[in-house]
């Protein structure tokens, strides 16, 4: 797996969060938000974990992968499994992976996890691996 920088992890934001919805602080509805397109896309383009929905407990959690980047064009904003990161990881300077977990039953939804991926290259001079795989190609 390339390396993933500028980690922000959101895990004591989602325990605040949390605990608000158990006290009764903040509405179930309000949490269990999750529309159609975030559905379908833990469906198709997440990945299942062991971990137990914290609202409803009644399944395991989905991540679902979201990319975010100019250089993307029209992956920008989409899902995007595993793999596929990794495969965008080496064609481009820099983007941001922004993870999501999915419970398909109650529709919780909670941003867990942020970084940037990427060969790490200047998009705006063309330094990094995509630039060095143009040349080559053009030699």
């Amino acid at each position: 797996m390339r390396t993933q920088r500028q980690v922000v992890d959101y895990a004591l934001q989602r325990r605040a969060l949390l605990a608000d919805v158990h006290a009764g602080r903040v509405a179930v509805e309000e949490v269990c938000d999750a529309g159609p397109y975030l559905l379908r896309a833990a469906r198709f383009h997440g990945e299942p974990t062991e971990q137990a929905c914290p609202v409803c407990r009644k399944e395991r959690l989905t991540l679902v992968s979201w990319v975010f980047g100019d250089a993307l064009r029209h992956a920008a904003g989409s899902a995007r499994r595993p793999d596929e990161l990794e495969r965008l990881a080496a064609l481009h300077a820099d983007f941001s992976v922004h993870v999501v977990e999915v419970c398909n039953s109650c529709r919780w939804n909670h941003l867990v996890l942020s970084y940037v991926m990427g060969s790490g290259g200047d998009p705006d001079t063309g330094t990094g691996r995509a630039r060095e795989r143009r040349r080559t190609v053009a030699e």
